[in-house]
């Protein structure tokens, strides 16, 4: 019974954290579907959604250690989410608009040294800085405390008020964001541009406004990632953002680049594989499986579980 607890308790903290790499890895798959660029840099821009959220936390929120009042955190995502869609389109105009017809690789080579830009800006910013600052914690927050202490005298499982967020504004995101892509316009249009860029444009659709729209889109995601990756482990940094970044593009490729259900389930994958790891066999091989995981599904599948394969003429 014990070990049965323990696993559930391990599959809980899983789902908490799959759902913030799922939500990180809908931006890498989203962006990968519209112009097939692996944006590196979206790792980074997490960062700075965690950041614009810490620094809402700390001027609103009172005491600067606990966030106290619901409304101050749901005021923290938006700005950050709205602070990102904009670095988002930024990037998009400034880094990768001008090469988008120039090879793949140059384009990646871009991403990676906006990454690399990112990082290092953030560390010579006076407000941000090379060193670790600590983020404001939940504290009171009555209704949740109640139904986590209902579910562990019901099941022996311990979910955590953190992790009832995670869960719930990540599928919330994840609603909209498939509402927004299978039942609007604009989302019609994303498709279109996905599936054939020069057919769109011919048809009409502002394929640059599209593009940019999609980098938004994904870059709010991941600040919405941010903030809760820093609910769950209180820390914000310049490099926050590069291991969640590296298992969410793992999460992206195990559930098929430019899959957006596929996405969604890799990033759960990730998050329950990870915490099993640490939980039965070694917290110091969480990191060694999660890019097992890519080696596997690269040999096995490299198309992705829900990934399809396409002939491309080179």
């Amino acid at each position: 019974m014990e070990l049965l607890q323990q696993f559930g308790q391990q599959m809980v903290n899983g789902i908490a954290l799959g759902s913030v790499y799922a939500l990180i890895a809908l931006g890498y798959t989203m962006v990968y579907g519209i112009v097939k660029l692996i944006n590196f840099a979206h790792g980074d821009v997490l960062m700075v959604g965690a950041f614009a959220g810490y620094f809402v936390l700390t001027s609103f929120g009172g005491d600067a250690s606990k966030i106290s009042n619901p409304l101050i955190l749901i005021l923290a995502f938006i700005i950050a989410m709205i602070v990102s869609a904009i670095f988002g389109m930024i990037i998009e105009r400034t880094c990768y608009k001008p090469l988008r017809k120039a090879p793949r690789i140059n384009l990646l080579i871009t991403a990676i040294g906006v990454s690399i830009v990112l990082e290092n800006g953030a560390r010579v910013i006076p407000w941000i800085g090379p060193n670790p600052k600590q983020f404001p914690t939940l504290k009171n927050i009555g209704f949740l405390e109640k139904v986590s202490d209902f579910i562990k005298s019901a099941t022996g499982v311990y979910i955590s008020p953190v992790q009832i967020i995670s869960f719930f504004i990540a599928v919330l995101l994840m609603v909209l964001l498939f509402y927004v892509v299978n039942h609007t316009k604009t989302g019609k249009a994303m498709r279109a541009v996905s599936h054939d860029m020069n057919a769109a444009l011919l048809m009409g659709i502002d394929v640059n406004r599209i593009i940019s729209f999609t980098f938004a889109i994904g870059a709010s995601l991941a600040a919405a990632a941010g903030i809760l990756f820093a609910l769950n482990y209180p820390q914000v940094e310049p490099y926050m953002g590069i291991m969640p970044g590296l298992k969410a593009f793992v999460a992206a490729v195990l559930g098929g680049i430019g899959s957006i259900p596929g996405a969604m389930l890799g990033g759960f994958i990730m998050g329950i594989a990870e915490t099993l790891t640490k939980g039965f066999i070694s917290s110091k091989l969480a990191d060694a499986v999660a890019f097992g995981i890519l080696i596997l599904i690269l040999v096995v599948k490299p198309s992705g579980i829900l990934g399809k394969n396409i002939r491309e003429k080179v």
